[in-house]
């Protein structure tokens, strides 16, 4: 009994302490906006002002953005614009245009491939001629403009691309031409030193152009050169060669004439020589008497007053005939066939 009367005992206990918690602290009361203090109040203008500032601040970002970005596309088309640039000026430069114009200047006959002249003439026209491009692109130009030069430039690079494979085509077919005409040209060189070489034996007046000329033969035919001009410059040996061997051949020609000429000459002295008898009484020689006068003087007889050099040229020997005044011969006559 006694141990139920104190479980009954705590029971009560414990049921009175939640009243003396609530009774301890009673909850507070909190007032209306009305009676809140002043200085907590909101302004009715903030909300106003920090959406405006917002807006303002969108704004500012927005057109901050925007710059960015048209900077960023004004970079990126001076950059595309530059490029384009540059890459038409490696096929347009001062170099590449002057190929252009040799290449354009090649005829039909001067090329293995006739058709390559003519790709050539019409590239050159959907180029619009062979002129210097004047596309620039600047700083101060605008995103626009700058895409519309990159534009050209790379439309007239691809125009350009078409004319530099034409003329490389068109050159490649003259130099085939070329060397093909130069090997025959020596071929031909050839042929004629060795004839003339045979054509030359004992006949020149230094024999060493025809051993310079050997030479050059001999030269011309070791060469294997894949260019005309190694080809064109052994041609132009040879030549100069033949012109030696021709000019000793002359020269000795004209030798050999002088001296058949000199021969005759003495000979024909030796035979136009006079002769001459000796004279019994001055001891000397004295010239032949001739037969007879080929003309008979007038009157029968002889007049030593017509004739006054006649005693003088027989006393000096005078081996030539004595003429009077009328042509006629009167002494030393043999021989004599006149004046004329």
């Amino acid at each position: 009994m006694a141990d139920q009367g104190d479980e009954e005992a705590e029971g009560l206990e414990n049921v009175s302490d939640p009243v003396e918690s609530e009774t301890a602290s009673p909850p507070a009361i909190m007032p209306d906006n009305e009676d809140a203090p002043s200085d907590r109040r909101r302004p009715k203008w903030l909300v106003p002002v920090i959406v405006a500032v917002a807006v303002v601040v969108l704004i500012v970002a927005g057109l901050v953005g925007w710059r960015v970005m048209e900077s960023r596309q004004h970079d990126a088309a001076l950059d595309s614009c530059n490029r384009a640039v540059k890459t038409l000026q490696e096929k347009t430069g001062s170099a590449r245009m002057a190929s252009y114009r040799e290449a354009a200047g090649v005829n039909a006959g001067q090329v293995k491939d006739a058709s390559t002249v003519l790709a050539m003439a019409r590239s050159v026209k959907n180029a619009e001629g062979l002129k210097q491009p004047t596309i620039q692109c600047k700083a101060s130009m605008s995103t626009d403009d700058l895409n519309t030069e990159a534009g050209k430039a790379k439309k007239l690079d691809s125009k350009y691309e078409a004319v530099a494979k034409a003329a490389k085509a068109v050159l490649a077919s003259r130099d085939a031409k070329t060397l093909e005409d130069a090997k025959a040209a020596l071929d031909g060189k050839k042929d004629e030193a060795s004839k003339l070489l045979g054509d030359s034996d004992g006949r020149v007046a230094d024999n060493a152009t025809r051993d310079s000329l050997k030479q050059a033969i001999d030269k011309a035919g070791q060469i294997k050169d894949g260019k005309a001009k190694a080809y064109q410059d052994a041609a132009s040996a040879l030549q100069a060669a033949i012109d030696q061997v021709n000019a000793s051949m002359q020269a000795k020609s004209q030798a050999d004439q002088q001296a058949a000429a000199q021969a005759a000459q003495q000979q024909d002295t030796t035979q136009r020589q006079p002769s001459y008898r000796p004279s019994g009484n001055h001891g000397r020689y004295q010239p032949a008497q001739a037969p007879a006068p080929s003309s008979p003087h007038q009157g029968g007889s002889l007049n030593i007053q017509d004739y006054p050099n006649l005693w003088e040229q027989l006393q000096k020997g005078d081996g030539g005939p004595a003429i009077d005044n009328q042509g006629n011969c009167i002494a030393n006559c043999y021989g004599w066939t006149g004046s004329n």
